[in-house]
């Protein structure tokens, strides 16, 4: 990667005995769309906490467009963050909140009134800049705030959980509106969430953190088909992960394997070609769309396996549970996972 947009070496934090984060190494491009996905707790927000300034790294260096920052305090650096909680200022209307950092920095009075104007086009809010953030929804609050982050034309967006406050509906429908505005503003943009879902929506590639390190650094697709471990593929969505005797009992392998659910046939018509086992299902899971079927192995294992709801009322589908069935897979579709151990 040439001219990374953000280059950080050896990042560590410690708060007192705990690390935080623990040697991280990461290269972020100019215009990608990157998260930061983990679980509470795995360094995610503290490491974007110090690429804003807001911490101060135990040892380690962040560059920005190729300039050292790690002792520059936040105000001296060309990055702008927009938190969960909006942090709007309720006294203000929508106008003058956008207003607000150029106001700061001593930007004239018309100039900044039409940069405003500007932010507000861009997230599609220039009709209500004379409201107060009392009087929008929790998405149009957030878009606001977007709106005055951009205005300050930042080499770098720093996106701290901003949809984590949104009922379902409207955090999805947010993360279209995030993805293009992404893509007419063209800056960098760095997210951080630990909902799986958002960032696959999302990000250009995603950083999987787990207890202050990296686990793996990817594309969407190649994190989802291609998880480099236990971890990743457990928490990226849904595996089936296969050890020790169980691999070696099903797939005639020693070491680590994940099978995605959606992967795995039920009942196949023809199982040419496929690697098979029976079992009976121990319970079926209704998800709406899809059904999940938990079905215990004759070789002691468990597999759940996805199907999508095509055929059949979901109270049928309920029925089968007890009965015996086949499942059967491509040998492909069977990822072989490293270990610490290794």
């Amino acid at each position: 990667m040439t001219n990374p947009s953000i280059r950080i070496r050896g990042l560590t934090k410690h708060f007192g005995q705990v690390r935080a984060v623990d040697g991280v190494d990461l290269d972020i491009a100019d215009g990608e769309f990157f998260a930061m996905l983990g679980p509470s707790g795995s360094g995610k927000t503290t490491v974007l906490r110090m690429i804003a300034g807001f911490e101060q790294p135990t040892s380690g260096s962040i560059e920005l467009a190729g300039t050292d920052v790690t002792g520059r305090p936040a105000y001296d650096r060309d990055v702008n963050t927009v938190f969960q909680d909006y942090a709007l200022f309720p006294h203000m209307s929508v106008q003058d909140n956008v207003e607000y950092g150029l106001r700061v920095k001593k930007v004239a009075k018309a100039e900044r009134h039409e940069r405003a104007k500007d932010a507000l086009a861009s997230v599609h809010l220039e009709q209500y800049s004379e409201r107060r953030p009392s009087q929008l929804s929790g998405g149009q609050r957030q878009r606001v705030a977007l709106a005055r982050a951009l205005v300050n034309r930042p080499k770098v967006l720093l996106l701290d959980e901003p949809l984590g406050a949104l009922d379902l509906k409207l955090r999805r429908a947010m993360q279209i509106e995030l993805k293009e505005l992404q893509r007419e503003v063209g800056i960098t943009f760095v997210f951080v969430t630990h909902d799986q879902e958002e960032a696959l929506t999302l990000a250009d590639r995603i950083a999987i953190f787990n207890d202050g390190k990296i686990e793996q650094v990817a594309t969407p697709a190649e994190l989802y088909e291609q998880p480099i471990n236990p971890f990743v593929a457990g928490f990226v969505g849904t595996s089936n992960l296969l050890e020790n005797e169980s691999a070696k009992t099903l797939l005639g392998r020693e070491g680590s394997f994940s099978i995605r659910p959606e992967k795995i046939h039920l009942d196949p018509a023809d199982t040419t070609g496929l690697q098979t086992a029976s079992g009976v299902i121990r319970e079926v899971i209704y998800l709406g769309a899809t059904n999940h079927y938990v079905v215990d192995l004759t070789t002691n294992a468990t597999l759940t396996v996805a199907r999508q709801n095509l055929h059949g009322a979901s109270d049928q589908n309920l029925r089968h549970r007890a009965d015996t069935v086949t499942l059967g897979w491509l040998p492909e579709h069977v990822i072989e996972l490293t270990t610490k151990e290794n």
